[in-house]
C-alpha cells in the first residue's frame, strides 16, 4: 500500500513538472507588441540621452584639457619671470659691487704710488740728514 501511494505521489510530481499549455488570446498579443513598441522608444530615449551625455563629457573634458594647458603656460611664464628676475638681481649686483669698488681701488693704487714717491724723498733726505734716517730705521723703512 505504501508503495503504491508512494508511485502515485511521483506520478502527480512529475505531471506537475511538465508545462501546461497557457492560452494566447489576441488581446496578449495585442499587449506585447505595445510593450515591444515602448520598449524600442525607451531604448532610443536611452541611446539619445547617451549621446547627448557623451557629447556633453567630451565638451567638458576638452574643456578642462584647455584650462589645464593653460595653467601650464601661466606656471612656465611665472618661474620664466622668476628666474629672469633672479638673473637681473645677480647682474645688478656684480654691476653695483664692480662700480662701488672701483673708485676704491683706484684710490688705494694712488696712495700706494704716492706713498712709494714719499718714501723715494724720504730716502734721498735721509741721505743727507741723519736725524730722518735714524727715524727711518726706528719706522722699518730703511
Amino acid at each position: 500500500m505504501k508503495v503504491k501511494l508512494f508511485i502515485i505521489i511521483q506520478f502527480i510530481c512529475i505531471v506537475s513538472i511538465f508545462p501546461r499549455e497557457i492560452p494566447y488570446t489576441l488581446e496578449d498579443k495585442e499587449r506585447l507588441i505595445r510593450v515591444e513598441e515602448g520598449l524600442k522608444a525607451v531604448n532610443q530615449r536611452i541611446d539619445s540621452l547617451e549621446k547627448s551625455l557623451n557629447q556633453r563629457i567630451d565638451g567638458l573634458e576638452i574643456s578642462l584639457n584647455r584650462r589645464i594647458d593653460d595653467l601650464y603656460q601661466l606656471m612656465l611664464v611665472l618661474i620664466g619671470a622668476i628666474i629672469a628676475q633672479t638673473i637681473g638681481v645677480i647682474g645688478f649686483v656684480l654691476w653695483d659691487r664692480r662700480t662701488a669698488i672701483s673708485p676704491v681701488i683706484r684710490k688705494t693704487k694712488e696712495l700706494e704710488e704716492d706713498n712709494e714717491k714719499i718714501h723715494k724723498v724720504l730716502k734721498e733726505m735721509a741721505k743727507n740728514d741723519n736725524k730722518i734716517a735714524n727715524i727711518l730705521k726706528q719706522a722699518g723703512i730703511l
